[in-house]
């Protein structure tokens, strides 16, 4: 590890973020060029100490989970998180097809969306991060670990993954995630994610193995949903969504008609808060 060119980089990169940039206030007494370092440790998950000690040359090596939570917190591009993988002495990572890195443009487009439900997920149906309102709305889909992590994999084998789905509706939802599942497995392979999560499904839930051999094709990508919240009750929103196909993403923000009973529910969320 490179502690000098470490240190210099995260601060460079610290300097050059704007407290806007990541939807902090300014504040009318800030003296600090760019972030602070305890900024940056809480954007990142880390504590502020242990940050500092990066910066000053001290402490451990930064694990890679960590640096990746750096990253992400410093709005790094994907470009940069490689080098800054180079210089805590890791080997670089595989690019793989679902990627976990947000890019820096697609975050600042998500810090500018937090007073509405939006979320980023990768191509095989990973939460990477939502705003709060997507969090009241959907649920904190980023708090899952292995399979579960994956939004077809939890529908087919967690009844509570179907709850905020109105029942009706349920058969239709089971027929896309399974098509958006195969469609993947397709370009993959059964040897990718997403044809471990197909295999493991198979073995799981007769319901998903009978929809695989029928071969379900992708339907309307943005086509009006329905979710019966447990608050505000029933709403039929739509998922307008921006794609990086660099990163193999997705940008979704849900919106609802205005003037109709969804729009004003909608706007409870921000009452409700986070459940």
């Amino acid at each position: 590890m490179d502690r000098q060119q470490l240190a210099d980089f995260l601060r460079t990169r610290r300097e050059a973020l704007q407290p806007e940039d990541v939807g902090l206030p300014r504040g009318p007494r800030r003296r600090t060029s760019g972030l602070r370092r305890e900024e940056v440790a809480a954007l990142s998950g880390v504590s502020a100490d242990y940050y500092s000690r990066i910066e000053q040359q001290r402490g451990p090596v930064p694990s890679e989970q960590v640096l990746g939570a750096i990253a992400h917190g410093l709005h790094l591009t994907l470009q940069e998180r490689d080098r800054l993988v180079e210089l805590a002495g890791h080997a670089l990572p595989r690019r793989v097809h679902r990627g976990d890195h947000i890019n820096a443009g697609m975050m600042r487009i998500l810090d500018g969306l937090a007073d509405v439900p939006a979320q980023v997920e990768n191509v095989l149906g990973e939460t990477l991060r939502q705003t709060r309102l997507a969090a009241a709305l959907l649920g904190d889909e980023t708090s899952y670990t292995g399979p579960d992590r994956v939004r077809a994999y939890r529908w087919f084998t967690d009844p509570r993954a179907r709850v905020r789905v109105p029942e009706e509706d349920h058969d239709h939802h089971s027929r896309t995630l399974t098509a958006r599942l195969a469609a993947l497995h397709a370009q993959t392979g059964p040897r990718s994610p997403a044809g471990e999560i197909a295999a493991n499904l198979r073995g799981r839930s007769p319901e998903f193995a009978a929809l695989w051999d029928e071969h379900p094709v992708v339907g309307p990508y943005c086509e009006p949903k329905r979710m019966n919240h447990p608050e505000v009750g029933l709403l039929e929103l739509h998922g307008q969504t921006l794609l990086d196909p660099d990163q193999n993403q997705a940008l979704t923000v849900f919106t609802a008609v205005p003037g109709t009973e969804s729009y004003e529910r909608l706007q409870l969320l921000s009452v409700v808060g986070t459940l």
